[in-house]
């Protein structure tokens, strides 16, 4: 996989490459690591592809939450939002924003696939460019947590 896009929401990606360095170069090298299993039919290539995610980060030291998609290291937290069942645009960053509130997270990333990506998946996965305009749209403070946004591609 390849990361095509990122964005930075109240400057979420600047706070890690400065204060957690670590996490951040992990989730990327997770990404480049694994491949899209492109051969599984819809949500099974998807939830093959989380789960390959997950597999290499938790061997570093992250933390599986009650949710199978996020991943909590060093206040930082990931979210892989695609595979069982897609969430709901309007809750999608919920899990971090709960999180910040809750002092247990500084900043948060999710991963998402671009369009070109999703289209191989089930329907109704979140893709990166849908978010960034949902994100873009609401304006500056909505969600009020410093995030990042990742896209990647096959």
């Amino acid at each position: 996989m390849h990361i095509r896009q990122v964005f930075s929401h109240l400057n979420g990606e600047e706070f890690l490459l400065i204060r957690q360095q670590t996490p951040y170069l992990e989730i990327r090298d997770a990404i480049e690591a694994i491949r899209f299993n492109s051969g599984k039919e819809g949500s099974a290539g998807a939830q093959a592809t989380r789960r390959a995610i997950a597999r290499r980060l938790k061997a570093k030291g992250w933390i599986q939450s009650s949710t199978p998609s996020y991943l909590v290291k060093e206040r930082v937290a990931v979210e892989i939002p695609w595979g069982n069942t897609p969430p709901k645009t309007c809750n999608l960053f919920a899990q971090h924003l709960a999180s910040y509130i809750g002092d247990q997270i500084d900043a948060g990333i999710e991963i998402l696939p671009m369009k070109s990506l999703q289209a191989h998946m089930s329907s109704g996965v979140s893709y990166y460019e849908g978010e960034l305009y949902n994100v873009v749209r609401q304006g500056r403070g909505v969600p009020a947590v410093p995030l990042v946004l990742v896209g990647i591609d096959a």
